[in-house]
């Protein structure tokens, strides 16, 4: 029997029915946040949907963000929205400690919004007494449930402690990214121009980066040890768009 075609209107209501049902559904889940979002009219992260997370489920977040960024599809966002929202107050997921490279931009590569993210960045995102109390705040204090330290490729800091670059300030600064150019097990050519060793050392510098912050922050070593916060690395690629998640 031929069926009889639907109404225009018909198929619009059911569409939009369709729509809500899944927006609902994610909104259980928490789906509505700036972290996740869903829409272009996204507030900034409550405090409810941070804590409904865990840090492996922001980490994973973070990672669909940047294939998103991978691909070109980065989320629609109303900044305005999640600046008013944030300026009640912020619940921010994870603290990042990356490097000043105009380049990589945590937020931007990470497809993530206003309130989302505590930020910290420094040339070698190298660790010292004010990053640590920085962390310390944002997690302890402000509830942030991962530490990311990311490194990047073709890093100019890496490459000065190669070199051993003397210049004012940023002397005192390559000292503390060298022992990780010692530490780099390399069999080719151990230079700042051949890009493959520099790029090993700078993940070297995230793993020994990691390693400080256990030793130097009784709070953080602490934290991830009572599993309310996970310290990871990660390295992002300058060519590719991609960032490699690593513990």
């Amino acid at each position: 029997m031929r069926k009889e075609a639907k109404h225009p209107l018909q198929c619009t209501l059911a569409c939009r029915r369709a729509f809500l049902k899944s927006v609902a559904s994610a909104s259980i889940v928490g789906l509505g946040s700036s972290f996740l979002v869903t829409s272009a009219h996204a507030d900034a992260l409550t405090h409810a949907q941070r804590d409904s997370m865990t840090p492996e489920q922001i980490i994973e977040l973070m990672k669909h963000g940047n294939e998103r960024f991978q691909k070109g599809e980065r989320k629609a966002r109303n900044y305005l929205r999640e600046q008013k929202a944030s300026a009640k107050g912020q619940y921010p997921a994870a603290v990042l400690l990356s490097c000043i490279d105009s380049r990589a931009p945590a937020e931007v590569i990470m497809d993530l919004g206003i309130g989302d993210i505590f930020n910290c960045r420094i040339a070698g995102n190298i660790e010292n007494d004010d990053i640590l109390g920085s962390m310390e705040f944002a997690c302890k204090l402000m509830g942030a449930k991962v530490v990311l330290v990311m490194g990047h490729t073709s890093c100019g800091a890496i490459k000065g402690a190669i070199a051993n670059v003397e210049l004012g300030h940023l002397t005192g600064l390559l000292a503390r990214i060298k022992p990780a150019v010692d530490a780099t097990q390399y069999d080719g050519e151990r230079s700042a121009t051949n890009y493959a060793f520099v790029d090993k050392v700078a993940r070297k510098n995230v793993e020994l980066t990691i390693a400080q912050i256990r030793r130097d922050s009784t709070v953080l070593s602490e934290m991830e040890g009572q599993h309310g916060i996970k310290i990871a690395g990660a390295m992002y690629n300058l060519s590719t768009g991609a960032v490699e998640f690593f513990n």
